[in-house]
């Protein structure tokens, strides 16, 4: 294990805010330090040198935290730097926390039908969110009363706790960040300046969307807080299984049932579509699951102009209840075509005999 990474090691285990308990980690954390300096620098002849008013490492440390005309080696600031870099830290700039805040986003899961993708539509929503107290206009106040600045932090919403060279800032325990106390609640909102209520909105689908597709309304997310701005609202679309058509990307698919006098004489059926029935010629010998294509009868591409199409497998129905008389012509048209001699049936006993031989 190299120097850098020992210390490092040493620093995390014994770094006093991680030890608020152990009194000793702060004289461990110290004498590592010392012995890191001792060892990265074995001459250790650098001359002391006055610090003062000084801003380390561009930011990593406030300015009140070095004391002025304080004697200190210049290794002091490599080891300051590599420190800071081993945990990330980085101080964040004091502001007063019971300003504006922003509204949180929402999101609300649509589904939505075939059909309705297949068109575009306008849907209507009910979205439940927190609109800003009417009785308080957001404040959280009672009427007549205003909010008092925080005595703790002093309006400022965080407390700093020092540790040795470092600065820690945390959100007040007393007002909770806010930077203000609210000592007269509006009796509407129980002082939070929000109440949870239901807003209908309208939202346009385009033709074409599909499952996962994300649309973006701006504004109609949570209200924001304080006069803050509102949040936006994300709406996911989730499309229904269809009973008769299967979606692959912007085509569609269906399976359409034919008689076997249809199959084998030919026809035009009726067959339904996402924008109606259309019909198709099935052409004479047709097998099953024989696939025919009515172009531009699939969804409009979400991202361009095109039209995808609709494919139909068509499955051939085998009938369940013959009268004497289906069974005698059957059995006649058995004889005459002979079965032996249909081609399909030739072709596949030869593929079996040549697998298994014979």
């Amino acid at each position: 294990m190299s120097l850098k990474k020992a210390y490092r090691k040493l620093a995390l285990q014994y770094h006093p805010d991680r030890n608020s308990n152990d009194p000793s980690a702060e004289e461990k954390f110290k004498e590592a330090t010392e012995a890191y300096e001792v060892l990265s620098d074995q001459k250790k002849n650098a001359k002391p040198m006055t610090v003062s008013g000084i801003r380390v490492c561009k930011g990593d440390f406030r300015e009140d935290s070095i004391r002025k005309h304080l004697p200190i080696s210049p290794i002091f600031l490599v080891i300051s730097r590599i420190f800071s870099r081993a945990f990330w830290w980085r101080p964040r700039q004091s502001r007063r926390s019971g300003g504006a805040v922003r509204g949180e986003d929402l999101r609300y899961d649509l589904e939505m039908t075939l059909e309705e993708v297949a068109h575009g539509v306008e849907k209507k929503i009910d979205v439940p969110r927190h609109e800003t107290c009417e009785a308080c206009n957001g404040t959280g106040c009672a009427p007549g009363t205003n909010p008092t600045s925080c005595t703790t932090c002093n309006g400022m919403g965080q407390v700093r706790f020092s540790q040795g060279f470092f600065s820690v800032s945390r959100p007040c325990p007393r007002c909770g960040g806010r930077g203000v106390m609210i000592e007269s609640p509006c009796t509407g909102c129980s002082g939070a300046g929000r109440v949870l209520k239901r807003k209908k909105l309208s939202v346009k689908v385009p033709a074409g969307a599909e499952t996962g597709l994300r649309l973006k309304v701006t504004g109609e997310g949570e209200r924001g807080l304080r006069g803050g701005p509102p949040g936006d609202l994300y709406i996911f679309i989730t499309l229904h299984p269809h009973e008769l058509f299967e979606r692959d990307g912007d085509d569609i698919i269906c399976e359409v049932p034919v008689s076997f006098v249809q199959a084998a004489l030919g026809a035009e059926i009726e067959v339904p579509t996402l924008f109606g029935k259309a019909r198709m010629k099935v052409p004479a010998g047709t097998q099953t699951h024989k696939m025919f294509r009515l172009r531009g009868k699939g969804l409009p591409n979400l991202r361009s102009h095109g039209q995808g199409d609709q494919f139909v497998r068509v499955i051939l129905e085998t009938p369940t209840r013959l009268t004497q008389r289906q069974k005698e012509l059957l059995e006649e048209f058995a004889r005459i075509s002979g079965e032996q001699h249909n081609p399909i049936s030739k072709g596949f006993f030869d593929k079996v005999r040549d697998v298994f031989g014979g």
